[in-house]
């Protein structure tokens, strides 16, 4: 009879050793998993924009569109800017931040761009909140040639992430709106521009 309980006991005791075991290793597992979930998470919205990082697709004419006048820029003097100064030419606003990776990471691209239509209809515009010295700062230690702005709206404009662009036709209505960066100067976008320009 004593040797009966006593195999029972021993097989209790084995079989509760076995599912420690088996537990501590699902656990670990299950660390390990949920790590590399949060650090992948992590490293895509990090690569894609500073703020609300979707892209969003390029708007065609629609009742809904943002008339150019909605947006309000001043210089770096704080002077308000007429953006109908720009009638009857294509108006490319980028809204960026000095401290936003992708929106500098992007410029280079924008210079490209801008260089490649010199000769075109158009206008390019970058549009910050950030404080006047700040973005001074970054324009002296970048050779871009960008005309800076400072924007005054950008909840209005519904803009929740950097970097976005707005694209408007000679007519002043928006084309072409998108959160996040770009190869700017790639083949498709610069047809893509053209084809603003010359529709």
């Amino acid at each position: 009879m004593d040797s009966m309980y006593l195999n029972s006991f021993l097989r209790t005791r084995f079989s509760l050793t076995q599912f420690k075991t088996l537990l501590v290793a699902e656990l670990n597992n299950f660390y390990q998993i949920k790590l590399c979930f949060w650090l992948s998470l992590s490293v895509l919205l990090l690569s894609i924009s500073c703020n609300s990082h979707e892209k969003s697709r390029p708007l065609k004419n629609s009742s809904r569109q943002t008339e150019i006048e909605k947006v309000q820029l001043i210089n770096l003097e704080n002077e308000p800017i007429d953006l109908a100064q720009y009638k009857s030419k294509v108006v490319f606003i980028n809204f960026w931040a000095t401290w936003c990776g992708p929106c500098r990471s992007e410029m280079p691209s924008i210079k490209e761009l801008k260089d490649s239509l010199k000769d075109e209809n158009i206008v390019f515009l970058f549009a910050s909140d950030d404080d006047r010295e700040e973005i001074e700062d970054f324009a002296s230690q970048h050779n871009y040639g960008f005309e800076y702005v400072k924007a005054q709206n950008l909840e209005d404009l519904n803009i929740t992430g950097l970097p976005t662009t707005f694209i408007f036709n000679q007519q002043g209505h928006i084309v072409f709106s998108e959160m996040g960066a770009r190869d700017w100067d790639s083949k498709e976008n610069i047809a893509l521009i053209k084809k603003i320009i010359k529709p």
